[in-house]
């Protein structure tokens, strides 16, 4: 953690940058993907999965079948959904005692009203970016528009959140505010993380 907020690092691929940044200190979490359209799409098991950091798991709209393979296979922590699953279904994947981050895409205060469905459904919310495509866009919403959240769920805050974003970060405050999540804008390329820059963004979030 750092400042008392979990740092998840999602879209990760490769063995070597899977070791590299569960390094870095403060990273609590790590996302796989495994929505087939995704270019950080991962279906092998890499040389490394973490050790210390927990393992997310990422889907869209996937039966609990695959879900549950996905889990055994990487051994995950969470189940990360990106579609539009139901509280129900939600509520099937904790009775497989599999911890659930529902994912909500926002543009507008009216974005939130559907979330209050899911307060027992769910361990954390993680509000992102509303786009056409699952899985974000790497640009950031408003987050101004959270101040109208009143649940009971803690949340990781997405999307478009980068380098230069730290300031921005210590001036956003809620309750409820868990951590965040780093994906495309600290990329190499697609999958592949560059661990200088989350090193350095960790060092400015935490000074």
């Amino acid at each position: 953690m750092i400042n008392g907020k979990i740092i998840k690092v999602c879209g990760m691929c490769e063995a070597e940058n899977i070791r590299d940044v569960e390094a870095l200190e403060g990273i609590d979490m790590l996302g796989f993907i495994f929505y087939p359209k995704s270019p950080r799409y991962i279906y092998e098991l890499p040389a490394y999965l973490p050790i210390h950091a927990k393992r997310v798991g990422v889907f869209v709209n996937a039966d609990k079948p695959t879900v549950s393979m996905y889990a055994d296979r990487f051994g995950l922590d969470y189940v990360q959904l990106h579609g539009t699953e139901s509280p129900e279904y939600c509520r099937s994947l904790q009775e497989r005692r599999l911890k659930i981050i529902k994912a909500f895409s926002i543009a507008l205060p009216k974005d939130l009203t559907k979330v209050y469905e899911y307060e027992k459904a769910c361990d954390f919310f993680l509000f992102d970016t509303k786009c056409e495509q699952y899985g974000g866009s790497g640009n950031q919403f408003d987050w101004n528009i959270l101040h109208t959240y009143k649940g009971h769920v803690p949340f990781i805050l997405s999307g478009g959140i980068h380098s230069c974003s730290t300031h921005s970060l210590k001036g956003f405050s809620h309750p409820l505010l868990a951590g965040y999540d780093l994906n495309s804008r600290f990329e190499v390329k697609p999958g592949k993380k560059d661990t200088d820059r989350i090193r350095t963004f960790l060092n400015e979030l935490k000074s």
